[in-house]
């Protein structure tokens, strides 16, 4: 419905039946006490709310909307998949042509030989799974004691019980304990901390022995899997690992027996100007689970995709089969919309507009910060970029967290039309990948103009 037919009422029992009716995903009371914001259109890297105020979205509608809002031709694909068959489920041995088609396309796209496709509705289902094939794979050889999994200080993975065990963030973890047994924690391998006077490569191999230390005092022959995000996501601000890290954890897990999971539900589908963030190291995980991007936001759809390797142990005859599945799973309508989508990033060349539109941003941003005294590390690569704010960046002295600088500039920037996300004082930018230079002119403005009015506010 257009806003001009909004009428005052209406909008005032809008904003109270969200907070009536609605549990937001991750609420903020803090936030929610300031009043619901009520989106209602989009197009392109803009949205709209309940006013028909207008803004730039920076984050890319939580990293899903990667080809930009209201695409025709996802419409299109999707009216006409709804006017021949809007669904029937991917269960026990029946398929649908847009679910064929999607595996066929996702074995192309993906690295090395991961090219079988496990479909579910979210990253998180995705994450779950793929604990689920790790542990079912190794019973299948013969190896049922192992169960552990090795996740990473600081990583986030899921929001299930499952994947909530693997996920290195105590704030997802402490409400929902005792999770899943067996989980257990490396260091999270960021090359932003590597001591003074250490090279990069020196630093990787130090991570590398930390990491064999846990796999070793737990027991290789106990352990089922490793999942990491290669790059992690903007709960820490996109670190990038040290030099060799990503290939010799790789052939760590070779070593000991241990499946791989690399969870690229954010990284993935040409956010860092390459189609999956592994691609930049040249290593190929055991499995991948994609989500977000993936889809384009259009209707939800996740996978975790493997190798031969590991889904022909479920393919032994009868009793061997993956015992997992859901009713929506591979929903059919998504399936023809997630494929229009893929088409349109290969149309139209949108992973090599992310490299280049991330090499501009991070060169505006590393600009900004010599302008700006409380600009500390910029971190991040392709369309995936964030600022640590610090009252201090010379010595690294944080803002206190009672401050709470990075939120008020994220406030400053919505007022004025401008979605930015920001986790504590990190503020994160990952805006669509039709992102154009123009745009990404605004973005650097906006972000300049909040981090001066920032400045005064707090006296910096």
């Amino acid at each position: 419905m257009p806003e001009e037919h909004w009428t005052k009422e209406r909008k005032a029992q809008l904003h109270d039946d969200a907070l009536r009716y609605v549990i937001p995903h991750f609420a903020s009371n803090e936030e929610l006490a300031k009043g619901a914001k009520i989106f209602t259109r989009g197009k392109g890297c803009y949205v709209y709310d309940l006013d028909g105020k207008e803004y730039l979205d920076t984050f890319a509608t939580l990293l899903t909307t990667v080809s930009g809002h209201c695409r025709p031709e996802v419409t299109a694909a999707v009216t006409n998949q709804m006017e021949t068959l809007e669904f029937f489920p991917n269960y026990v041995d029946t398929f649908t042509v847009p679910l064929i088609d999607l595996a066929r396309k996702l074995a192309e796209l993906m690295p090395g030989d991961l090219e079988v496709s496990f479909f579910v509705n979210s990253g998180s289902e995705a994450n779950e799974t793929a604990l689920k094939m790790a542990r079912q794979y190794h019973v299948e050889r013969g190896e049922r004691h192992r169960y552990k999994f090795v996740g990473r200080r600081d990583s986030y993975h899921a929001t299930t019980l499952g994947g909530s065990a693997v996920t290195g963030l105590t704030w997802f973890r402490e409400y929902f304990e005792p999770l899943m047994p067996g989980a257990v924690f490396a260091p999270a391998a960021r090359d932003r901390d590597r001591p003074e006077g250490m090279t990069s490569a020196d630093y990787g191999k130090q991570c590398l022995a930390e990491l064999e230390d846990v796999i070793v005092y737990e027991g290789p022959e106990t352990i089922a899997g490793m999942i990491m995000d290669p790059i992690p996501g903007s709960n820490t601000g996109y670190p990038l690992p040290p030099e060799g890290y990503i290939q010799g954890v790789r052939e760590l897990c070779d070593k000991h027996g241990i499946v791989l999971i690399f969870d690229e539900v954010q990284t993935g589908f040409g956010k860092t100007g390459r189609w999956f963030a592994c691609e930049l190291w040249d290593t190929v995980p055991d499995i991948m689970t994609v989500g977000k991007g993936f889809t384009g936001g259009f209707i939800p759809l996740a996978a975790a995709v493997t190798t031969p390797r590991i889904a022909d142990v479920f393919r032994n005859g009868p009793g061997t089969e993956l015992r997992s599945g859901s009713t929506y799973g591979g929903h059919t309508v998504a399936c023809a919309a997630t494929l229009e989508n893929i088409r349109i990033l290969e149309r139209d060349g949108l992973v090599q507009n992310a490299a280049r539109m991330g090499a501009y941003l991070k060169q505006r941003l590393e600009q900004m910060r010599t302008q700006h005294r409380i600009i500390g590390e910029i971190s991040g690569i392709g369309l995936l970029l964030a600022i640590r704010l610090e009252a201090d960046p010379e010595s690294g002295q944080p803002f206190p967290t009672e401050c709470g600088v990075g939120s008020w500039i994220r406030e400053w920037c919505y007022r004025n039309g401008m979605i930015l996300r920001n986790n504590g004082d990190i503020l994160v930018l990952a805006p669509s990948l039709i992102v154009s230079e123009s745009e990404a002119d605004v973005i650097i403005r906006g972000m300049d103009q909040a981090i001066t009015a920032a400045e005064e506010e707090f006296g910096q």
